[in-house]
C-alpha cells in the first residue's frame, strides 16, 4: 500500500530517505536497501545519457525510465521528476503529470515557485514534490541560495506558498544548513535535502554519485559522500573478464554446454 509520510513540527525523529533510480535495477537495488522515496531523477541526463544539462532529457525520456523503475514493484514510493519545458504552464503541467502517474509514478517534482502549476497538478488529484534553492535545470551553474538576507526571505516565502498551494514534500538543493533549518522548523510537510546540512526531514543523493559510479570523476560537490566505489570494482571485473578470453580460460568446461 502506497503511503505518503507526515511528520509533526517538532520532536522529528525518523528520517525520510530518498535516492534516484532510472530503470528497474536501480530501482530493485534502492527499494531493497530501505529508501523511503525512488526519485526517477532528471540526473538521468547527466549519468545515463551523457547529457551536459539535466535540461536535455525529454518528457518522453523519463516516462521511459518512470515505467522501468515501476516494474520493479517497490515499496518506496516512486516521484516522477518533471523536466524542463513539461510544466510551462497549468495546463501543460497537468497533461505531463498524468503521463507520470500512468507510467507508475505516486508522485511528481518540480522546480521553483510553480504556484499556478502545483494547484492545478493537485487539482487533477496527483500529489507534488517542490524544490527551492539551486535549481538545475534553468540555473546557469550550481551556487548556494539563501546567504544574502533577500535570498532567505525568498527562500521561506517560496516554501511557505509551495506548501499552501499543495505540495506534500519539498526539497531545498545547496541551501545553508541554518536557513534549511529554519524552513523546516516553519513548514508542516517534510523538506528533503540535498547540499541543505542535517536538519531536514530527509535526505537525496543521486544513485550513480552514492555508489561511485558517475563516469565524470571530478564531481566531487561538498554534500555529496560516496558510500562504495563501484566503478573501480566493475572496471577490474571487466579488465579480468577481457584477459581470460584473451588467454582462452573463458569460457572453461564448466561453462560448456555438451
Amino acid at each position: 500500500m502506497t503511503t505518503f509520510w507526515h511528520f509533526p513540527k517538532k520532536g522529528l525523529l525518523m528520517k525520510l530517505t530518498m535516492l534516484t533510480a532510472y530503470d528497474y535495477p536501480t530501482a530493485s537495488i534502492a527499494d531493497l536497501g530501505g529508501v523511503d522515496l525512488i526519485l526517477v531523477g532528471d540526473s538521468a541526463a547527466n549519468v545515463v545519457h551523457g547529457f551536459k544539462s539535466t535540461s536535455e532529457i525529454s518528457l518522453e525520456q523519463m516516462l521511459v525510465h518512470t515505467a522501468a523503475v515501476s516494474r520493479a514493484n517497490p515499496k518506496a514510493l516512486i516521484v516522477g521528476d518533471m523536466p524542463f519545458g513539461s510544466y510551462k504552464n497549468p495546463k501543460i503541467a497537468v497533461q505531463s503529470a498524468k503521463k507520470f502517474i500512468a507510467a507508475g509514478a505516486n508522485l511528481v517534482k518540480l522546480e521553483g515557485e510553480k504556484i499556478q502549476e502545483v494547484k492545478a497538478i493537485r487539482k487533477g488529484g496527483i500529489k507534488v514534490m517542490g524544490h527551492l534553492g539551486y535549481l538545475p535545470q534553468t540555473d546557469a551553474k550550481p551556487k548556494v541560495k539563501g546567504r544574502t538576507e533577500d535570498e532567505e526571505k525568498n527562500l521561506l516565502a517560496a516554501a511557505k506558498n509551495l506548501q499552501a498551494a499543495g505540495c506534500s514534500y519539498l526539497v531545498l538543493e545547496l541551501v545553508p544548513q541554518k536557513i534549511a533549518q529554519k524552513i523546516t522548523r516553519q513548514l508542516s510537510i517534510p523538506t528533503i535535502g540535498i547540499g541543505a546540512g542535517k536538519y531536514c526531514s530527509g535526505q537525496v543523493l543521486v544513485f550513480h554519485d552514492l555508489l561511485g559510479l558517475n563516469p565524470d570523476d571530478n564531481f566531487r560537490p561538498r554534500f555529496l559522500k560516496r558510500y562504495a566505489n563501484l566503478k573501480k570494482i566493475a572496471i577490474k571485473a571487466v579488465q579480468k573478464y577481457v584477459i581470460e578470453v584473451k588467454r582462452g580460460k573463458f569460457p572453461s568446461q564448466k561453462n560448456a554446454y555438451e
